[in-house]
């Protein structure tokens, strides 16, 4: 299994993923991606909404706005009691979660993990971000960027009902950013203060809420093998009763085997009818539903998918990795799903000379593949590259092809090499996508 630390520096040399603002020495808990790593997120976004909305006729999606109204995080109990205990030292002035602290320190005793400074009580401290809006900044102004993207979706629950003509059960889906002040965020892009969500909130009576429930997770568990990632170092962890939300009536964790130990990629939770009862409540308008076959009136329940677009890159970045010895040299590889690849065919002339031909060769790829062009360096250190940044297949152009009007095409994962003719070499690809 890859070390973190051997991952971030790729991530970093292959434009994968950079520290934020690192020119000004970074700023902790926030990441930036670079050219690999933001087309690698939007092929995995792309997958779950094509799985999650585009394939289906029962899940329509929505794109809300980052600050809602403040009421909507009274109603979600966020302004109440989302928070962690922390400690500060008096010295050194670091914050520390307090449950991450051994027994003897949790509630202020013992000292510093840093300095050997004493610490303070533990006292509570609100993980949400604070803002305001308009002209001036006064107790009347405070809102909030948002923890997590499902709360608009509860809120707009009935707008997007009607509009849809979506009949329960149904869904509602959205990618979106989320922020939260994390005390400790650590373990790279795993728990970071500013991510990206992928929320589905699917509405039904609560007669069939535990069918929907087995339901959704069996589903998004297989999403994560059809994204490629290895079986064995997936696993599906129902919560135990004192894990549980008050309000919840079931919740299984989707788990991948992180370097760093098991840890949860996705929560799939039944969360009873509590969400859309906590707004109807907090705003008085009726959230109750009316179905025809039933002739019943009700508050739907709640099956939430609720999973993280940056975790979710990491585990298929750890997944993907791999290294290998060819002839006394280590060659690394990132062996992505062909349909995550952020480059999926390069096209690389074998000297500058045939650049045109190869150009052109390449603007036809792009039509149907993520294509790039590439002449830097050896056509070894070519391969290298792409080796390490996930492409499948390296088609070379060389002195050869203007008279046989053929290309080399080099597999990434066997590194067998065809010579295949140029007409046919898009077919060729196309098959080999397909698989």
């Amino acid at each position: 299994m890859v070390e973190m630390e051997t991952l971030v520096s790729l991530c970093k040399r292959r434009g994968f993923i950079f520290q934020s603002s690192e020119i000004y020495g970074g700023i902790n808990g926030f990441w930036d991606f670079g050219p690999a790593g933001v087309e690698l997120k939007r092929r995995i976004k792309d997958s779950w909404w094509r799985q999650m909305v585009q394939q289906r006729d029962d899940v329509v999606g929505v794109d809300t706005s980052i600050i809602a109204h403040p009421r909507t995080w009274v109603a979600s109990g966020h302004v109440a009691s989302f928070s962690d205990p922390m400690v500060d030292c008096k010295e050194c002035k670091k914050r520390f979660r307090a449950d991450d602290m051994p027994v003897s320190k949790k509630h202020g005793e013992g000292r510093c993990p840093e300095c050997g400074g004493e610490l303070t009580e533990a006292r509570s401290f609100n993980l949400m971000f604070e803002t305001h809006v308009g002209a001036t900044a006064d107790s009347g102004s405070i809102a909030y960027l948002r923890p997590e993207t499902c709360q608009s979706i509860f809120t707009q629950f009935k707008n997007v009902q009607v509009v849809s003509r979506k009949k329960v059960p149904f869904g509602i889906a959205q990618i979106g950013k989320a922020f939260r002040n994390e005390i400790t965020p650590r373990n790279f892009i795993f728990r970071s203060r500013e991510f990206e969500q992928m929320e589905m909130e699917f509405f039904c009576h609560a007669d069939e809420s535990e069918k929907w429930f087995e339901y959704w997770v069996n589903e998004r568990y297989e999403w994560f093998k059809s994204i490629g990632i290895k079986p064995e170092c997936l696993r599906l962890r129902p919560h135990e009763q004192d894990e549980l939300a008050h309000y919840a009536r079931g919740c299984s964790d989707v788990e991948y085997e992180m370097p760093f130990g098991w840890s949860e990629m996705e929560g799939i939770a039944n969360r009873a009818n509590y969400d859309l009862t906590q707004h109807m409540n907090e705003s008085g308008k009726d959230m109750n539903y009316f179905d025809d076959a039933r002739k019943e009136k009700f508050i739907p329940c709640v099956i939430e998918t609720s999973v993280g677009v940056d975790r979710t890159a990491l585990a298929v970045l750890c997944d993907a990795y791999r290294e290998e010895d060819v002839k006394g040299e280590m060659r690394v590889v990132m062996g992505f799903d062909r349909s995550l690849a952020p480059v999926q065919v390069a096209v690389l002339p074998l000297s500058g000379k045939l650049r045109e031909p190869a150009d052109k060769l390449e603007k036809e790829m792009k039509k149907h593949f993520y294509s790039e062009y590439d002449d830097a360096g050896s056509i070894g250190k070519r391969y290298r590259r792409h080796d390490e940044i996930g492409t499948p297949y390296c088609v070379t152009y060389d002195f050869e092809s203007e008279t046989d009007h053929a290309v080399t095409v080099r597999n990434r994962d066997t590194m067998e090499q065809e010579r295949i003719s140029i007409d046919k070499v898009l077919d060729y690809l196309r098959e080999k996508f397909e698989k």
